[in-house]
C-alpha cells in the first residue's frame, strides 16, 4: 500500500508531501490543476523515463520519493539486486533527475537501476488510464489472473513440469555420453586391461620409493659395515686385543692396585665395544638388501611413474583413474538398457505432466465461463451496455508447453454488436477502457493484482446513474486494495473516504501546484463545486450532503 508521497520541483510542485490512507482515496480539481503531474511523479518513482522536462524551471533537479507497506515477497524480488529489506521496515523508492540529463534512483538509500524500479512498480501499483498498457491490459499477466480466480493449483503443474524437464536433461545428457563413450570404447578397453593388469594401489608409489631408497642406501655402505665389523670383531680387531690385554692383567692386577683399576677400565671398554658391534649389526640387518628385490622395486615403480604419466595423473591417483575408466566402460556397456530406462522416464513424467495440464486446462476453461458472466454482470450498470467481454483459452503447440501449462489465456472484448472480439487496448475509448478495468478488477476480486490500484478518469464522459454505479464499485473494490481515483464526478468524490484537492496557485511571478487534503466540511464544499460550478449554491451543498451520507 501506498502511505506516503514526498515531490520536490515536478513541473509546477515545488514542494509536495502527502500522506495515504487505506480505503478509496479520490484526486479532485479544476481542469489543468494539474492532476496528471501527481500522477507523472508517481511514475517516475515507479521507474518510467526520467526525462529532464519534468524538472521544475530554475531547479538543478527533480525527486520523487514513494513510501510504501511492502507486500509478501518483495524482499526476495529485490535480494537479486543485492539490495536488502528488514521485516517490518518500510520500502521507500527514490528517483531524482537532474535538469541537464541523467537520473539515479534508490530503494531504501540503496543505488538501484530504473529497470529494478519498473519491476517494483509492477507489483506494487497498477496504473489504469487512456495510455496504460500494464496490469490488465497485459496478456501476459492474464493466464496468472484466471488461475487465481479459479483458484487452480498451477504450482503443481509447475512441478511435474519441472520433472519432465529434467528427466529429459537427462536423458540427453546419457545419450551424449554414450555417443561419445562409444568413439572410446576402443581406448578405453585397452587402458582397463592396462591397469587391470597393473592393479595399482593407493599410497603404492611412496612405499616403493621408500623401500628402494634403504635399500640403495643399504647397497651403498654395506662395505663400510663390513669394514668396521672386521675392525671390532675380526681376528685382529680391536676387542680380540682387549680381551687379550685384560688377561694378561688379570694374572697381575694383584700386584699393584692401579693394575686392578686399569683391569676393571679393560672391562668397560670390552663391554662398550661389544655394544657397539650389536649396533653395527643391528643396523647392517636393517639395510641388508636384496639385489633381486630391489630390481624388482625399481621395476615396478618405474612401471607406475609411466602409466601416470600417460594418463596425465599422480601415480597416487591411478587406483582411482582404473575405477573410473571400469565404470565408463560398464556404462557403455549398459549404455543401452540406460538410456531405455531414462526414455522411459521421460515418457512417464510427459504423461504425468500431459494428465496434470490438461486437468488445469479444464478448470481454466469452466473458471473462463464464470468471469465472462461475472464480468458481464458489471458492464451494463457501466453503460457498457452493448459491450460482451470473452476470456480465450486455448491450447498451444507442444514446442511452447510450459510450467504454465499449455493454454494461451486472454482477456478480449466487442463494444458494438456484431463486432469481433478484440484486444481490449485496440478497440475501446479511453472512457471505455477504465470502465472495462473496472469491470474486471470488480469480477476478479481479491484475486491477485497490485495491492494499490490508480484510476485516472474513470468516469470521462459518463454521469448520473452510471457515474454512481462507478463510485459503488470503487468503492467495493476499495475493500480488498486501496485506490486512488482521478475524478471530475461528484457521485464518485462522494464515495472516498480520503479526498485530495488539486490546485494551481500564481503569485504574480510562478505558478505552481499544490494539493490539499480535505476536512469533512471542505469535502462537502468541493464536491458542491462539482455539482454547480464556479458560484456554489445552497442547492449544491445540499446535493453534496444527499450524495456523502449514503457513501
Amino acid at each position: 500500500m501506498l502511505t506516503a508521497l514526498s515531490i520536490r520541483d515536478v513541473v509546477l510542485i515545488e514542494a509536495l508531501d502527502l500522506e495515504f490512507a487505506p480505503g478509496l482515496g479520490v484526486l479532485t480539481g479544476e481542469t489543468g490543476a494539474g492532476k496528471s503531474i501527481l500522477l507523472d511523479a508517481l511514475g517516475l518513482a515507479l521507474g518510467g523515463r526520467g526525462e529532464s522536462s519534468l524538472v521544475r524551471q530554475g531547479a538543478a533537479q527533480a525527486s520523487v520519493a514513494a513510501t510504501f507497506d511492502p507486500p509478501p515477497g518483495i524482499a526476495e524480488a529485490v535480494a537479486d539486486s543485492g539490495i536488502e529489506i528488514e521485516p517490518g521496515e518500510p520500502l521507500i523508492i527514490r528517483r531524482i533527475v537532474k535538469a541537464d540529463g541523467g537520473s539515479r534512483a534508490f530503494v531504501n538509500d540503496q543505488p538501484a537501476s530504473a529497470a529494478l524500479l519498473r519491476e517494483l512498480g509492477g507489483k506494487l501499483v497498477e496504473i489504469h488510464g487512456q495510455h496504460d498498457d500494464r496490469g490488465l491490459l497485459n496478456p501476459r499477466g492474464h493466464r496468472a489472473l484466471l488461475d487465481a480466480f479459479a483458484r487452480s493449483d498451477a504450482e503443481s503443474v509447475a512441478g511435474v513440469y519441472r520433472t519432465w524437464r529434467e528427466a529429459e536433461d537427462a536423458l540427453a545428457a546419457a545419450r551424449a555420453e554414450q555417443d561419445s563413450a562409444e568413439r572410446d570404447r576402443e581406448w578405453l578397453q585397452h587402458a582397463v586391461a592396462e591397469l587391470r593388469t597393473l592393479a595399482p594401489e593407493p599410497g603404492e608409489e611412496e612405499r616403493l620409493a621408500e623401500r628402494r631408497a634403504v635399500m640403495q642406501r643399504g647397497e651403498k655402505i654395506s662395505g663400510e659395515l663390513q669394514a668396521v665389523a672386521e675392525l671390532i670383531e675380526g681376528a685382529d680387531g680391536g676387542l680380540a686385543q682387549l680381551r687379550q690385554a685384560a688377561r694378561i692383567l688379570d694374572r697381575i692386577s694383584g700386584d699393584h692396585e692401579a693394575l686392578g683399576e686399569a683391569l676393571a677400565a679393560l672391562d668397560r671398554a670390552i663391554t662398550e665395544a661389544g655394544e657397539a658391534q650389536a649396533q653395527v649389526d643391528t643396523a647392517a640387518e636393517a639395510l641388508a638388501f636384496d639385489p633381486a628385490a630391489l630390481e624388482a622395486d625399481e621395476t615396478r615403480l618405474f612401471e607406475l611413474r609411466g602409466v601416470a604419466r600417460k594418463h596425465r595423473v599422480q601415480p597416487d591417483e591411478l587406483a582411482a583413474l582404473a575405477e573410473e575408466l571400469e565404470a565408463r566402460l560398464a556404462r557403455i556397456e549398459d549404455g543401452g538398457a540406460g538410456v531405455a530406462r531414462l526414455e522411459l522416464a521421460v515418457e512417464e513424467t510427459r504423461r504425468a505432466y500431459t494428465q496434470a495440464a490438461r486437468a488445469l486446462s479444464a478448470v481454466r476453461v469452466e473458471a473462463a465461463t464464470r468471469l465472462d458472466l461475472a464480468v458481464a454482470a458489471e458492464l451494463k450498470p457501466l453503460k457498457l451496455d452493448a459491450a460482451r467481454f470473452r476470456t480465450v483459452v486455448e491450447q498451444l503447440p507442444e514446442a511452447q508447453w510450459g510450467a504454465g501449462g499449455i493454454d494461451r489465456v486472454e482477456f478480449l472484448v466487442s463494444t458494438n454488436p456484431g463486432a469481433p472480439f478484440a484486444p481490449l487496448m485496440k478497440i475501446a475509448s479511453g472512457g471505455e477502457l477504465s470502465r472495462f478495468i473496472l469491470a474486471m478488477k470488480v469480477a476478479l476480486a481479491e484475486e491477485g493484482g497490485a495491492k494499490t490500484l490508480i484510476f485516472d478518469e474513470i468516469d470521462r464522459g459518463v454521469g448520473g446513474a452510471v457515474a454512481s454505479a462507478i463510485g459503488e464499485r470503487l468503492a467495493r473494490l476499495a475493500g480488498t486494495a486501496q485506490l486512488l481515483v482521478v475524478t471530475h464526478s461528484p457521485q464518485v468524490a462522494a464515495r472516498g473516504s480520503q479526498h485530495l484537492l488539486i490546485a494551481k496557485s500564481h503569485d504574480g511571478f510562478v505558478t505552481r501546484t499544490g494539493v490539499t487534503p480535505l476536512d469533512a466540511g471542505q469535502r462537502r464544499e468541493e464536491i458542491a463545486r462539482m455539482l454547480s460550478g464556479a458560484t456554489i449554491t445552497d442547492e449544491a451543498r445540499a446535493q453534496a450532503e444527499r450524495l456523502i451520507e449514503p457513501a
